[in-house]
């Protein structure tokens, strides 16, 4: 009777060790991941939006942040340069208010800019690199004018210092700048900005 009992002791042992967390294989597959906003364009796409003209960039909202992308501005051979400022700006503005193309919104861009909206030179009085809008830039909304200043600032409108002096048909002027954080947090960040005097 007692080498019976020695010998159940091992398989008694066996038998409580089993009852413990067994690995099994557990359905993982929850189908695919979601699907990241590239913000990227094919080459292909890129070649169909740029044309014939002056290469410029606009920056178009993707996902959270400002990102450049190629256009054309046609400016007509011999344009002084204070009217080719104005062509170029009116170009860049059309660029920005313009739809994105199908391939771009695929990328997930977008674009804040309101149509018809118009830029003048300088007054008399203004700075040379004036741009005037025609709607008073404080009543754009963030995204746009984040939008306005950071393609304007790095373009042949302006002197391509990363700053940009705009104002409305009238008033007063504001230099704006695109930062690093504008361009990262537009909908949150106010262009830094200082008043232009003796305009």
């Amino acid at each position: 009777m007692t080498v019976r009992r020695l010998l159940a002791l091992p398989l008694l042992g066996a038998l409580l060790a089993g009852c413990g967390i067994r690995a099994t294989e557990v359905p993982t597959d929850f189908g695919a991941a979601p699907s990241r906003v590239p913000c990227t364009l094919a080459a292909s796409d890129l070649s169909t939006e740029a044309g014939r003209g002056v290469p410029v960039q606009v920056f178009l909202l993707c996902g959270a942040s400002l990102v450049a992308v190629d256009r054309t501005v046609r400016v007509p051979e011999g344009t002084p340069d204070a009217r080719r400022r104005v062509i170029v700006a009116q170009g860049l503005l059309d660029q920005l208010a313009k739809s994105p193309s199908p391939a771009e919104r695929s990328a997930g861009y977008t674009t804040y800019v309101p149509g018809g909206l118009g830029v003048s030179g300088p007054r008399p009085k203004d700075p040379e690199e004036t741009l005037r809008l025609s709607t008073p830039p404080s009543r754009l909304t963030s995204y746009a004018l984040a939008q306005l200043v950071c393609t304007l600032s790095d373009s042949a409108a302006t002197e391509d210092d990363g700053s940009v002096i705009l104002g409305g048909p009238d008033g007063p002027l504001r230099r704006y700048e695109c930062t690093d954080e504008l361009r990262d947090h537009p909908g949150s960040t106010q262009p830094p900005s200082g008043e232009v005097t003796g305009a």
